[in-house]
C-alpha cells in the first residue's frame, strides 16, 4: 500500500492523473512481485491532497510531498528499499513539475507490517502465503 499526501494544486495536471498508477507500479516492482492481473489489484495507491496553507516549513510555504508505503515485514531488501525510495521520490518530482534539485522536498516513509498483523478478505494474511501466491503465478508465466 502506498500513499502519497500532497499540498492541494502541488501536481500538475497530468502528474495528478497518472501518480497513483506509477507509484503502485513502483512498490510492485521493487516488491519483487510478479506482474498480474492479482498483484497489480492488490498494489493500493491513495492520493491525500491538503487543504491550502495546510502545509508549510518554518522556512516557507514550498509544497512537500509525504509518500507513506507499507511493506509485509522482510518483503523488501535494504537494495530495493533503497530502489523504491529513489524511483518514488522521481515519481513524485515528475508529478509536480519539479527537478532532481527538489528532491529534498520529498519523504518516503517506509513502514514494515509485522506478519500475522494484516489481514484482507477477511483473513488475517501472511508473507508466507504472499510468497507461495508469487511463486505459482510466476511458475504460471513460464509455462
Amino acid at each position: 500500500m502506498i500513499q502519497l499526501t500532497v499540498p492541494a494544486g502541488a501536481l500538475t495536471a497530468e502528474g495528478r492523473e497518472t501518480v497513483q498508477r506509477e507509484l503502485a507500479a513502483v512498490l510492485l516492482r521493487w516488491e519483487g512481485a510478479p506482474d498480474t492481473e492479482f498483484f497489480r489489484a492488490q498494489a493500493w495507491s491513495y492520493l491525500c491532497e491538503l487543504p491550502a496553507g495546510a502545509q508549510a516549513t518554518a522556512e516557507d510555504a514550498a509544497p512537500r510531498f509525504l509518500v507513506d508505503v507499507t511493506v509485509p515485514a522482510g518483503a523488501v531488501s535494504d537494495r530495493r528499499k533503497a530502489g523504491l525510495v529513489r524511483e518514488a521520490t522521481g515519481v513524485v518530482l515528475k508529478a509536480a513539475g519539479l527537478t532532481e534539485t527538489d528532491a529534498l522536498r520529498v519523504r518516503v516513509l517506509l513502514h514494515e507490517q509485522a506478519d500475522r498483523t494484516w489481514g484482507a478478505g477477511g483473513e488475517v494474511v501472511r508473507y508466507a502465503d504472499l510468497v507461495a501466491l508469487a511463486t505459482r503465478a510466476r511458475e504460471a508465466a513460464g509455462a
